[in-house]
């Protein structure tokens, strides 16, 4: 699933859309195939964490890329439609200066909603603050410690994917935010020093926000950009230990997803 960094980043591709008018709409999604943006312009593209933001006049629209969403931009009359590519979205777009109109396509979309503008607030207030966030340094960071507190039994390595307690952060992330810190991931919340661990989280992914490739370990080369993600049973950069792989929740009301980290540098 993409992380907070991944939709930064589409979010700036899709900025030149800003301004054009909507010449035709299909939201291809039962609960708002009714919903046509004729007419409006696109006033609005912004992130929240894993979440990518459109706004129309006094209406939002609302998606989440999930596990294999995409967005896509073609060319009115250029042949789009692959096997295993369904889209959700087609805006057509005016296109000058390009002699054709524009079509963006989020195909496989995992989410997808429309509601107004005056309820965004209400409706996305259930997440943390965004790491990305220009205003992370003066608000952010106070309030995901807070929420992160709240349930200080709770492993810091799960408590790092709810986005509730801060949005954008994902697998790759958090395994690597552990490493850093030298935390094990699965130590409570209340045991670790969540100054070091969230001037950590803002560090990696701010550093990586503009990066076609994530790089923890300062090296951009795919297979030698990470510490120990994806590297199960390979020497730790560090110590040269046999990287760990496991599974982290509870197996009741958290989702258990995998996790790595090098047992020396991250004991339990």
């Amino acid at each position: 699933m993409p992380e907070g960094d991944s939709i930064y980043q589409l979010s700036q591709r899709l900025q030149f859309i800003r301004g054009r008018e909507v010449l035709a709409c299909s939201l291809r999604v039962p609960s708002f195939a009714l919903v046509d943006f004729s007419g409006d312009s696109v006033e609005r593209i912004w992130p929240y964490g894993k979440h990518l933001f459109m706004q129309f006049g006094d209406r939002i629209l609302h998606t989440h890329l999930k596990m294999e969403g995409t967005w896509a931009m073609h060319l009115k009359g250029d042949r789009w439609r692959k096997p295993g590519f369904t889209a959700r979205v087609v805006l057509e777009l005016a296109g000058a200066p390009h002699p054709r109109p524009i079509e963006i396509v989020g195909h496989n979309l995992g989410l997808v909603e429309v509601f107004a503008t005056d309820d965004y607030h209400q409706k996305m207030g259930y997440l943390g603050p965004d790491v990305l966030s220009d205003e992370w340094d003066d608000t952010g960071r106070e309030e995901a410690r807070r929420r992160l507190l709240a349930r200080s039994q709770r492993s810091i390595g799960t408590a790092l994917l709810d986005q509730h307690n801060l949005a954008g952060v994902g697998n790759e992330y958090r395994a690597e935010i552990c490493f850093l810190c030298g935390i094990h991931p699965a130590t409570p919340v209340g045991e670790v020093d969540l100054t070091q661990v969230l001037n950590v989280t803002r560090k990696l992914m701010w550093a990586n926000r503009n990066s076609p490739v994530r790089v923890t370990t300062g090296v951009a080369r795919v297979g030698e950009n990470s510490y120990v993600f994806g590297r199960n049973r390979r020497a730790c950069r560090r110590c040269g230990t046999a990287i760990c792989k496991g599974a982290l929740g509870n197996g009741r009301d958290e989702l258990e997803r995998i996790i790595w980290w090098c047992p020396s540098c991250q004991p339990e």
